[in-house]
């Protein structure tokens, strides 16, 4: 038996459930914290980049390559550094916004005479090293070097070492940056920047330049580069970062403000973003999320030998140039999301075309988490409703649908439209939770009884009824309701007789084809196979799912199973079988429906005075020698979409109320013929009802003579009896039937 209505679903409740439980695991252990679902989270966005494809870059950045062909042309790396000046000189005289190196120049040139020359020292005599040191004094490439750099707008790369011993020799870097904390109650060694031991600086005759960044980068655990540290902290300092710098003096920024959060992170204050010629977004630690442009070389790349050679730098004018290196053997590459071998300079030059055209990702934990909450719960009560509410297959489809649609609206709306990148791996795993363990205790429980309704069902109810006892299937007690429907009742003409014509085996065969084809039409019509009942066939229209056209969907039926049944009697003739006619009777009304019986045994069924007038007018074809005959309540829902005529008004066994019933000839518009010899009946009654009985007997017969039918030999008899035996005076033309 289904269970009682109200009582609460258990799967509903279990998703309902686990919803809670996941929220609350969220609030307490997963919000803001790395993890599994951070590096799930991570391939996801690779996967967004992927999808969105390559950018246009602001065209502001540009790359001078160390390329395969550049050291082809000018000897292996490292260069002499006077090759690196001559560099910088062509670059700055082409009117370069920003020179920024992405390299570090912490050991002396090994080609420079200087360099040479105290290499040498000792193995020459005094007077010798004396004149060699005066004729090199002005000879050392390093030196050279940093007088280009110092003349030019340059930013000099080093690297901050974050692990390892502590070198208290290390010199300290200095920017040229102008920096200050809002607000300022908050010391820079209040913020929660990341923090460097010691530095791996440039030699102090080449740290000339105007200013200076590191090129620390931290990739992820599996080697990727997403974000990218814009300030470091050595000791209570902040530092910035090469690209930040070069973004800083490209922007003609003066004064930089680090915006501390009003929030602490334990004794420190984390970092809503860096106001620097408009606002910066960063993550709590100062990182920029790198909104990549595309895979390597999206910038564009000049060969360092050709911008020396000076073919190509007319094309610096107002840049911001990068020199870094692309060749493998340098081994300055890095993991990107949609790549794995990208230049480490592009990952820089990316970084300041995120500055310089304010568009990088930002990361939002309060975004994060109310779309966390809001699919947690709201989506695991949709995925409860739709498991439960649903079809299991549907409800299933339904359920995992909502986890694309939750990365598609993630990718259109956040990323790709407010450069949000936000996590969405935890309430997915939350999700589909849900929905495995609604699934299961669906399937226990639910599941159980939906296909137990399925299954005694499908096979005599139309399938949008199954749908509806499978939603609802409290449908399914022991209680009933009014409603109007539509009740058919068929049945073949003289079937005792006809059954003792045939062996036991060819009326089990018979049988089975004709309630086969008969019921096939009843539910291709949106009926109820109520029941058989031997030969007869009990239908039902309007019960238990609503029909609003119930009564023409009835009489449809009707017609059909008159035509099929026409196709069919040939057939069955050749096959040894008799000839075979039924009787229909048809009437709607307000009607008991539901399932009647017993605790252990019950049929949904109708009850009521209207179902049993449909079974007596199924009985009084064999009077009028009809097939299929209506009462004048069906008639009143048909509209004009079929053609009928009035058989009688009759009282039925038992009823003192009369009921005028009414045969349908066909839907639609009738023929010619048809329509003629309707009207002459129609006339022929009307007649025999105004007690024109001479008038009415000529007619019917002029009408039998036409074409023989039970029906006008009927009327030419009781007109012969009544001009025989006039009726009395209050006489109203009702036929009353005597028997059932």
């Amino acid at each position: 038996m289904p269970k009682p209505a109200g009582r609460i679903n258990a799967a509903r409740a279990t998703g309902i459930a686990v919803s809670l439980l996941a929220a609350l695991v969220y609030a307490l252990c997963i919000a803001g914290r790395p993890g599994i679902f951070a590096a799930v989270d991570s391939r996801i966005a690779d996967a967004m980049f992927r999808w969105r494809g390559q950018e246009t870059t602001s065209g502001r950045v540009v790359i001078v390559d160390v390329d395969e062909r550049s050291l082809a042309a000018l000897g292996q790396w490292p260069w002499p550094r006077t090759v690196l000046a001559g560099l910088v000189e062509r670059i700055a005289a082409a009117g370069a916004a920003v020179i920024a190196f992405d390299m570090v120049f912490a050991e002396p040139d090994r080609t420079s005479p200087a360099t040479l020359l105290r290499q040498l020292d000792t193995r020459l005599d005094e007077d010798l090293r004396r004149r060699l040191r005066t004729a090199t004094e002005d000879l050392d490439n390093d030196r050279t070097f940093g007088d280009a750099v110092a003349t030019a707008p340059v930013v000099l790369g080093y690297v901050f070492r974050t692990e390892g011993d502590v070198n208290p020799r290390a010199p300290a870097p200095f920017p040229s940056i102008t920096l200050r904390v809002e607000p300022d109650t908050v010391a820079f060694g209040d913020l929660d920047l990341p923090q460097a031991r010691d530095v791996i600086a440039n030699l102090p005759a080449i740290a000339q330049a105007p200013s200076e960044g590191f090129l620390n980068f931290f990739p992820d655990p599996t080697g990727t580069v997403r974000t990218a540290p814009l300030f470091l902290r050595l000791g209570d300092v902040p530092y910035p970062s090469m690209p930040m710098e070069a973004y800083r003096i490209a922007a003609g920024v003066t004064e930089t403000v680090l915006v501390a959060a009003s929030q602490q992170r334990g004794e420190q204050r984390t970092l809503l973003g860096i106001e620097a010629g408009g606002f910066l977004p960063t993550d709590p630690g100062g990182r920029l999320v790198i909104n990549f442009r595309g895979p390597a070389h999206s910038f564009p790349y000049l060969s360092a030998a050709d911008v020396l050679h000076g073919s190509a730098a007319e094309d610096l004018g107002g840049k911001v140039v990068l020199i870094g290196t692309s060749a493998a053997g340098l081994l300055d590459l890095r993991a990107t999301p949609f790549t794995s071998v990208c230049p480490g300079v592009e990952v820089n030059a990316t970084i300041i075309d995120n500055l310089l055209q304010k568009d990088p990702l930002r990361h939002d934990a309060y975004t994060e988490a109310g779309l966390a909450y809001a699919l947690i719960l709201g989506g695991g009560l949709l995925v409860s409703l739709l498991l439960t509410s649903a079809l299991p297959l549907a409800g299933s489809v339904a359920g995992f649908l909502l986890l694309p649609a939750v990365i598609a609206l993630d990718y259109h709306l956040l990323f790709l439209r407010h450069h949000l990148q936000v996590g969405i791996s935890y309430p997915m795993t939350a999700l589909v939770g849900v929905l495995l363990l609604v699934t299961f205790v669906n399937y226990l429980t639910e599941g159980r009884q939906k296909r137990f309704i399925q299954s005694a069902f499908s096979r005599y109810v139309s399938p949008q009824v199954v749908s509806r006892l499978v939603r609802d299937p409290s449908l399914l007690t022991l209680a009933g309701e009014e409603r109007r429907i539509t009740v058919f009742f068929s049945d073949i003409r003289d079937f005792t007789t006809l059954s003792e014509q045939m062996t036991p085996q060819q009326l089990g065969r018979f049988m089975n084809e004709y309630l086969t084809a008969m019921s096939g039409i009843v539910l291709a019509h949106g009926g109820t196979v109520d029941k058989f009942i031997g030969d007869a066939v009990m239908a039902l229209w309007g019960a238990p799912a609503d029909d609003e056209l119930d009564a023409v969907h009835a009489v449809r039926a009707a017609l059909a199973m008159e035509a099929e049944l026409n196709r069919l009697r040939p057939l069955w003739l050749a096959a040894g079988y008799p000839e075979i006619h039924i009787g229909a009777g048809i009437n709607s009304g307000p009607a008991y429906v539901g399932n009647f019986g017993s605790q252990q045994r019950f049929d949904y069924t109708a009850i009521g005075d209207h179902v049993n007038l449909a079974s007596r007018l199924e009985g009084a074809n064999k009077t009028y020698g009809t097939t299929v005959i209506v009462s004048e309540f069906t008639r009143e829902l048909l509209g004009g979409n079929f053609f009928l005529r009035q058989l009688d008004q009759v009282r039925m066994k038992g009823k003192t109320r009369s009921v005028r019933i009414f045969e349908p000839l066909c839907e639609g518009e009738p023929d010619e013929p048809l329509r003629a010899e309707t009207e002459d009946y129609e006339g022929a009654l009307a007649a025999y009802r105004g007690r024109r009985f001479a008038v009415a007997l000529a007619r019917f017969e002029g009408l039998a003579a036409r074409r023989d039918h039970p029906l006008y030999r009927l009327y030419a008899d009781r007109c012969r009896r009544h001009l025989a035996a006039p009726p009395p005076p209050d006489w109203d033309g009702v036929h009353t039937f005597t028997s059932k």
